[in-house]
């Protein structure tokens, strides 16, 4: 049985931000910014819903989801696009594949602990973020 993630995460490291938007064709202003940015994750994860809230200064961003059910996810707030996307369990691991413009688009959460940590790639770059659990 997969881990429930609920929680509140605060942002502890990220690695190699820059070089991932550059690969999802975000323009130099908004990857400074967003490189700034020192976001926290809210995670509700009952049976096999989910909302994830990305919770920053500047903007939030909110996935609601069933694991396993394919939805058209509205990137608008992030980079503009559109795309078909597909959230599933792999093992202990909660596995986003993310179909549309860019190829081999999509992230990975799992737990160590109490931190939270994502590896989100686009194209053929790899972002690495970890949260620390504080309720």
């Amino acid at each position: 049985m997969p881990p429930n993630l609920t929680g509140y995460y605060r942002f502890v490291s990220q690695e190699n931000m820059d070089n991932y938007l550059r690969a999802l064709d975000i323009n130099v202003v908004l990857r400074k910014l967003v490189c700034l940015l020192k976001p926290d994750k809210e995670i509700i994860h009952t049976g096999d819903h989910m909302i994830i809230r990305t919770i920053t200064s500047l903007r939030d961003y909110v996935m609601d989801f069933d694991v396993g059910v394919q939805f058209e996810e509205d990137l608008g707030p992030v980079d503009g696009r559109k795309c078909q996307t597909t959230v599933s369990w792999e093992g202990d691991q909660l596995v986003c594949e993310q179909l549309g413009e860019k190829r081999n688009r999509g992230w990975r959460h799992w737990l160590e602990g109490d931190q939270l940590h994502l590896v989100r790639r686009g194209s053929n770059e790899v972002c690495v973020q970890v949260f620390q659990k504080v309720k």
